[in-house]
């Protein structure tokens, strides 16, 4: 078993964020005392915490993660996956026409009066 403070220096995930994931019921620990309501986390957390970690840096709102937490057997996961990177490509060259855009503008601003 884990501290909180432990296991979120193992997962990268700070105590913060642990509190907030059991708040909203994404990761919970595996026990709290009931002395001194310390958090403790099992080898079994590990994997969700840096699932969800990963999930988190992918850009999944907290609303997606708890879809993906639901479905315990990870069924949807590559669907859900599949539909962040083609989002995620879709804003790439969305970005891509703005910076188009900007060049354009700026190099227009620069041409010769005739």
């Amino acid at each position: 078993m884990y501290k909180i403070s432990d296991f979120a220096e193992i997962t990268g995930l700070s105590k913060e964020t642990l509190r907030y994931y059991a708040e909203v019921k994404l990761l919970e620990p595996a026990y709290i005392d009931p002395k001194n309501n310390y958090r403790y986390y099992d080898d079994g957390s590990y994997f969700l915490a840096i699932l969800l970690g990963k999930l988190r840096r992918f850009g999944f709102t907290i609303q997606e993660m708890v879809t993906v937490m639901e479905d315990e057997s990870f069924t949807n996961l590559e669907e859900l996956l599949n539909n962040k990177r083609k989002n995620i490509q879709l804003q790439i060259e969305d970005l891509t026409l703005q910076l188009e855009e900007i060049d354009d503008f700026i190099a227009s601003g620069k041409e010769e009066p005739k």
